[in-house]
């Protein structure tokens, strides 16, 4: 299996456990106020002490105030979490930000492709604090650490979603807060599953080579799973990853009661459109039964978080409710 996307070797492979770790790291208490000598200088700002997704210690604000995010994940769990940062990069595939969180973040400068920094922009956006996703390259999070030390790695490879999240959430010293979000959205699960009955959910990213189906703990599956649905027999694998590109030949592997269908790209919409017109394509279950579904792959085939997640089950839910 490839990794879903932007996986390499720079992560430890206890990656997940660290990120556990991190969500339990303590606080260096801040010093007490006292009255200072005319002209003496300020008390530092109290610092925290946090693990992340690469098990690197790393000093963060005790109450960040200036927040740039590299991922539409991070954007996206930041959001979730009530702050607004000071800085985005675009969302994945595109040169805009993801269109769920647009209207969220209006005004907020961008200062890059993501995981692509343009470091002079994220200089300007002065930032106390740098939510830096899953980048690896170590060479643009040593310039990041030069703007503040405060750059935190928020992903491993094997994370999943809630994972992520939490990690986040420790970053920002709002682990109560991450808590009551995710309580929420068990909330909404059990919600949904008294207005959907379990079904077969065929869950794929379209590429320019072919469709790729995404394992059981891949974002959106993860999703699925947790409203009780079932997936195809080839697909159920409990992982973060998706398929290589499939063939013609294969096409069956993607076939379920559902098929709930993203791209990314406008090479992967034409060979999508190319592959609706072939005999084996509407010789799939899910196409003759009309249940074959587009979602955005902006949402679907990222790595996730709650705002996403969010979609994701309103997506399952208006189609399965209405099929």
């Amino acid at each position: 299996m490839a990794p879903l996307r932007r996986a390499g070797g720079l992560f430890a492979a206890a990656a997940a456990v660290l990120t556990v770790v991190a969500c339990g790291a303590s606080s260096t208490p801040a010093v007490p106020a006292t009255s200072a000598a005319p002209g003496a200088s300020a008390a530092a700002p109290a610092v925290r002490e946090v693990k992340d997704a690469t098990g690197t210690l790393i000093k963060v604000p005790a109450e960040p105030k200036r927040v740039v995010t590299l991922t539409q994940e991070d954007l996206d769990a930041v959001l979730a979490l009530g702050v607004t940062p000071v800085g985005i990069t675009n969302g994945q595939g595109i040169d805009t930000p993801p269109a769920y969180l647009a209207d969220r973040v209006k005004g907020v400068p961008i200062v890059g492709n993501l995981l692509q920094p343009v470091i002079d922009k994220v200089v300007e956006a002065a930032p106390d604090l740098i939510l830096a996703g899953d980048l690896q390259d170590q060479q643009v999070l040593d310039q990041l650490r030069k703007i503040t030390p405060a750059t935190v790695v928020t992903m491993a490879p094997t994370d999943d979603w809630k994972l992520s999240f939490m990690g986040v959430g420790n970053a920002l010293n709002k682990l109560d807060v991450a808590k009551k979000v995710m309580a929420d959205y068990d909330a909404r699960v059990a919600e949904a599953k008294t207005e959907v009955k379990p079904a077969e959910v065929s869950i794929v990213r379209w590429n320019p080579q072919g469709p790729s189906w995404m394992e059981k703990r891949q974002f959106a599956g993860f999703v699925a799973t947790d409203l009780g649905m079932t997936r195809p027999a080839a697909q159920d694998k409990d992982g973060t990853a998706h398929s290589m590109p499939l063939s013609l030949e294969a096409l069956s592997d993607i076939d379920g009661e559902w098929l709930f269908v993203s791209t990314l790209t406008a090479d992967g919409e034409k060979t999508l459109a190319e592959i609706r017109q072939t005999p084996a394509f509407k010789e799939l279950k899910a196409v003759k039964a009309g249940h074959v579904v587009s979602v955005n792959g902006s949402v679907w085939s990222t790595r996730g978080a709650p705002l996403a997640a969010a979609v994701v089950i309103d997506d399952l839910v208006k189609a399965l409710t209405a099929g």
